[in-house]
């Protein structure tokens, strides 16, 4: 099974995400880099502003029309979704996941503000754990808790991803950080938008990041142990976060800046190695949430 649009597309990313798949069995490998693809290409629809709203709008209700061809046994027109189609087949990878993803990237062409933590709590469920649960599907496994687990570990990384990225996000006019968290802590969203930092920004950051380590947590203790290699994609990407994470809080939340914060090339190949020798010795894989 051909995946050579999807791997360029994975490759141009260098995406963290993308180096859990390095761990894989070849064809648990070629089919997490057929649905990275796809989440990358319908992210980019949505978050491309030189695109109008309207013409955003009719490509994401054509990608969700596309997939749906593709989950019924259909010939789907985009190339990405004919090098997945043949792993949603192998895989049972349901429609209505893929139906929520869409929805999640759709919330970016209308909702600039989240008003509180539920609400944030939603859009991290369509955005990333949905992606967690498809991929779980591809890794093989058979005890539901680590439904729950990808659901905690999709939110853990999402919320990381979320504090990263305030300023790079506010140069776009856009605000993750609840509202009514910002109120809390005496946070304008205009001090936010100007990327004015103060005591009550950083105190409102780490609560997020408190956020953010208990769905760590939360992820560490509902993984089951004997899923723990089927889940070494997973954990790695877990390990990669939780190392962004801690640099984040070391910084004292130094998240303003239009650049984010990046592990290094290197830290993130040691990860990588460590990941793999702790597999090799039947250790358990995850290093975050401790």
């Amino acid at each position: 099974m051909s995946t050579e649009v999807s791997g360029q597309i994975t490759k141009k990313s260098a995406s963290n995400l993308a180096l859990g798949f390095l761990l894989l069995p070849r064809e648990k490998r070629e089919a997490m880099i057929a649905l990275y693809a796809f989440c990358r290409q319908v992210d980019d629809i949505a978050d491309d502003d030189g695109l109008t709203l309207e013409f955003r709008r009719t490509e994401l209700a054509r990608w969700r029309a596309e997939t749906r061809r593709a989950c019924d046994g259909g010939v789907p027109t985009l190339p990405v979704l004919g090098e997945l189609q043949p792993y949603i087949r192998k895989h049972r990878l349901p429609f209505q996941h893929f139906d929520e993803l869409i929805t999640g990237v759709e919330m970016d062409l209308d909702t600039l503000r989240y008003p509180d933590e539920a609400a944030l709590e939603r859009y991290c469920y369509h955005v990333a754990s949905v992606v967690g649960l498809l991929s779980i599907e591809i890794f093989g496994y058979n005890n539901p808790r680590c439904r729950e687990y990808a659901d905690a570990l999709g939110k853990a990384l999402q919320l990381t991803n979320i504090l990263r990225d305030v300023g790079n996000d506010a140069a776009r006019g856009r605000i993750y950080l609840p509202l009514a968290d910002l109120a809390r802590y005496g946070v304008a969203p205009e001090d936010i938008l100007q990327r004015r930092s103060s005591d009550g920004f950083r105190r409102l950051a780490a609560e997020m990041a408190q956020r953010a380590r208990g769905f760590f947590q939360r992820a560490r203790s509902l993984l089951p142990a004997d899923h723990r290699s089927a889940m070494v994609a997973a954990e790695l990407m877990g390990a990669v976060y939780w190392q962004l994470l801690r640099r984040i809080e070391r910084t004292n939340y130094d998240v303003l800046a239009d650049e984010p914060l990046r592990l290094t090339k290197a830290r993130k190949i040691s990860l990588v190695l460590l990941a793999w020798c702790r597999v090799k010795t039947g250790l358990p894989v995850a290093t975050y949430g401790s």
